[in-house]
């Protein structure tokens, strides 16, 4: 199953954000394992070395980021994104640039924590919490 992971999400790991952690861990592993196919936006690259260069030095932004690309598949950002982003007319212009970019990959969904940005989206959003349970829903039946 291909998952297009917001920034978000992974910022819950790489800073340990309470109540968040353990879910967004879990699909974290899920995608390193292999049990899920992990995407993530070249856009979403670029926007956690903004953040943490506040809190990391470069060295270390750098190895973060190697790690990432170890365990997502990096997805280029296209004029073609950019171009369908404006067209959706969105309040958020990155979300909008996300929801481009997932349709474009074929994402079977969108996990992220502000599930609410996406509700026009075509590729539905999930939180983390949320697709976790859904999956074990499945599992179950």
């Amino acid at each position: 199953m291909k998952l297009l992971i917001d920034g978000n999400v992974l910022l819950d790991v790489l800073q340990k954000r309470e109540p968040h952690f353990e879910d967004s861990s879990m699909i974290w592993k899920m995608c390193e394992t292999g049990l899920l196919d992990g995407r993530v936006s070249a856009l979403t690259f670029a926007n956690l070395v903004y953040v943490m260069r506040k809190e990391l030095k470069p060295e270390t932004i750098h190895e973060v980021l190697t790690k990432l690309s170890l365990i997502f598949s990096l997805e280029d950002l296209t004029a073609a994104d950019i171009n369908t982003a404006a067209g959706m007319k969105w309040d958020d212009f990155e979300d909008a640039v996300q929801a481009a970019m997932a349709k474009r990959i074929h994402a079977d969904y969108i996990i992220t924590r502000n599930v609410k940005d996406f509700r026009n989206s075509a590729v539905v959003a999930f939180t983390p919490k949320e697709f976790l349970a859904r999956q074990t829903n499945r599992k179950l039946r």
